[in-house]
């Protein structure tokens, strides 16, 4: 029986030779993933579903990462973190990464890639809707609510209906004006953000396969703007290089049946695209630059694990060298090793870290900062009458801090271009 590779992995998962979209399944979860939001609130359900003597299924297989609302003075962003601790101590959690000091290792959809929990084959569930980055792996991940993570944290298991999938085909060789983050708008522009909801985004085509790994977790980690279930994107060599290096783990290499059935296929000539944006107040109000040109921002940002891996700020670097933002402009690195990587790597003698200083740009320490708004002491919030041009993934009113403010995604060589001139600019007239 003909299946894509969503279904090869739920099939394994399962225990079962085969699988066909609609059908109900137990699965087998590999990974179970939580943070300081949904982590409080997972634990205390499993504690009163499975009583007093409750047991993890697999500490090896729970990791946890305080990540989203760290850096403020906030109590009950505090309290929820002092929760995880706390539990992680009691039940002596081995891939518990706190923060404060050396395991602290940033958003916590990088840092399972860079700590080897992203491995093909696999079954990845989080308590947070961007969990379908790690499908750039060649896994299936997905995002579920507390109560699921809850029944997974006791017995490793999860309920789950086989979707349909659906295919995004990007041929040819991708100018390199366009990032990820133009193909991704491209789509959500096409389909809408419920374009693939209970559906599984699949990624193929020889521009997919030329983005480094940095770049196809950006595809990935969007699905979810459509109301995909997951994104995903065969493992390849480079991916399989990434893996071992950071990894000793087992993994099964899965690939689509040449004849597998698809809800549809869409198919794009990168060399066709242009660079978008998404225009408030929701990811699939896409607009070529060109369109909204000229329009003046009151802040740049660049960051979320979306925009704010090394590749994002090695293309904004490529705009920001010897130039000065016009606007406050923050950096908000995805993880700690992104952050050292930036004082590492050069360009013509200067690190990505002073290239981006010199330009005025606020570097900030990782996490997730203000894509997700925070509290009132989070750096990059917007306020009352902000436009932001961001890296980020969602731009619905207050999801970066005020309601009234207007945010525009975009990608970072869009976001930089914009910066510097103060107004929202194709990146094409900034690479000269």
């Amino acid at each position: 029986m003909p299946m894509t590779i969503t279904e090869k992995i739920l099939a394994k998962a399962s225990g079962r030779d085969a699988v066909k979209p609609g059908e109900n399944i137990w699965l087998n979860v590999d990974t179970l993933m939580t943070h300081d939001v949904c982590g409080p609130p997972t634990i205390q359900i499993w504690k009163d579903e499975f009583g007093g003597q409750a047991k993890i299924w697999d500490k090896q297989k729970l990791v946890i990462f305080p990540d989203h609302y760290i850096f403020t003075n906030d109590p009950h962003a505090n309290r929820n973190v002092s929760i995880l601790r706390q539990f992680a101590q009691e039940h002596q959690l081995p891939n518990y990464y706190d923060v404060g000091g050396e395991r602290y290792k940033g958003v916590c959809h990088i840092a399972l890639a860079e700590e080897g929990f992203n491995r093909p084959g696999t079954v990845l569930i989080g308590t947070d809707s961007h969990t379908c980055t790690a499908g750039a792996f060649g896994l299936f991940a997905t995002g579920v609510g507390n109560t699921d993570a809850a029944f997974i944290l006791g017995t490793g298991k999860i309920w789950e209906k086989v979707p349909e999938s659906m295919k995004f085909i990007f041929e040819g060789e991708k100018p390199e004006y366009l990032t990820a983050k133009d193909f991704i708008l491209q789509i959500l522009g096409d389909i809408t953000t419920d374009g693939a909801t209970y559906r599984a985004m699949e990624f193929d085509g020889r521009a997919v396969y030329d983005l480094n790994i940095d770049e196809r977790m950006t595809l990935t980690n969007m699905a979810v703007e459509a109301g995909g279930m997951n994104g995903i994107i065969a493992a390849d060599a480079r991916t399989e290089a990434y893996i071992n290096e950071r990894s000793s783990q087992p993994y099964t290499v899965f690939k689509s049946d040449a004849d597998a059935g698809y809800h549809s296929v869409y198919e794009y000539k990168a060399s066709e695209l242009e660079p978008v944006v998404a225009q408030p107040h929701s990811p699939d109000n896409r607009a070529v630059v060109r369109k909204v040109q000229g329009r003046k921002i009151t802040k740049a940002y660049i960051g979320s694990c979306t925009g704010g891996k090394m590749a994002d700020f090695v293309a904004a670097a490529r705009i920001l060298k010897d130039r000065e933002v016009k606007v406050p402009t923050f950096v908000v690195p995805a993880s700690t090793a992104v952050a050292r990587q930036l004082k590492e790597d050069k360009v013509n003698g200067k690190t990505i870290h002073q290239i981006l200083s010199d330009a005025g740009c606020v570097i900030a320490p990782s996490s997730c900062a203000a894509c997700l708004g925070g509290p009132a002491d989070t750096i990059g919030r917007s306020v009352d009458k902000d436009v932001v041009i961001s890296t980020t993934n969602r731009n619905f009113p207050g999801r970066m801090g005020s309601k009234q403010a207007e945010v525009y995604l975009a990608s970072p060589l869009t976001v930089a271009a914009s910066a510097v001139n103060g107004v929202i600019t194709d990146p094409r007239d900034a690479m000269g």
